[in-house]
């Protein structure tokens, strides 16, 4: 898809009721939630298909208690990096915030960001293969630290595939602390934590190509 296309994807997001507006503010409103409880040793956050990256920077931007934390986005559309860069100036001083241009499909774009106490998957799910959201739901303990939480988003348009990605995720050591999905809208965000050992990243392995 041009990178316009892109772009342009995020304009619901300035129209809080809109159905892209109310997820943004439920994934916001979940990173908010992980910040007010991580412990001390918790301060890695990664985020694939980062998009313009507000999922997360306007949280951090609106925050005084996130010194120490480091975070990752990884986003292949040149349009949307530059405007993430933008955003993530106005992060907090003593937070570092690293925009990667890059296939966030390649575990490689993660090598030096993982293990993750924190991991966004907003945005990736619906636009990937089921075999490749299982691949990558699978893939999840190579950048997880034990104890992560895992943000992600789905619609669930039929086949409705949430009940098998919550069943991955339960199979692949996380336990979910919660589901939303209202019922006036086809979106639905997931919440899940790591309580498994961290693998090692396998830097030669794709996890996912968007559709």
């Amino acid at each position: 898809m041009p990178g316009d296309d892109w772009v342009a994807w995020h304009a619901p997001y300035d129209d809080p009721d809109s159905p892209l507006g109310r997820r943004l503010q439920c994934v916001q409103e979940a990173v908010s939630e992980w910040l007010d409880r991580r412990s001390a040793g918790q301060r890695r956050i990664v985020s694939a298909c980062a998009g313009q990256g507000r999922d997360l920077l306007e949280v951090l931007a609106d925050r005084d208690d996130v010194d120490g934390l480091s975070a990752v986005l990884v986003e292949l559309d040149p349009a949307n990096v530059v405007a993430a860069r933008q955003l993530a100036a106005g992060a907090p001083d003593g937070v570092q915030v690293a925009i990667v241009e890059g296939d966030a499909g390649r575990l490689a774009a993660y090598d030096s960001a993982v293990p993750a106490d924190l991991v966004l998957m907003c945005g990736v799910f619906g636009n990937i293969s089921d075999a490749d959201v299982q691949r990558t739901v699978a893939s999840l303990p190579m950048l997880c630290a034990t104890g992560a939480t895992v943000v992600w988003t789905r619609h669930r348009g039929e086949p409705d595939l949430t009940p098998s990605i919550r069943a991955w995720l339960a199979d692949a050591g996380f336990d979910e602390e919660s589901f939303v999905a209202p019922d006036d809208v086809n979106w639905s965000v997931g919440i899940h934590v790591f309580r498994g050992l961290t693998q090692p990243l396998d830097r030669d392995v794709v996890m996912f190509r968007f559709v």
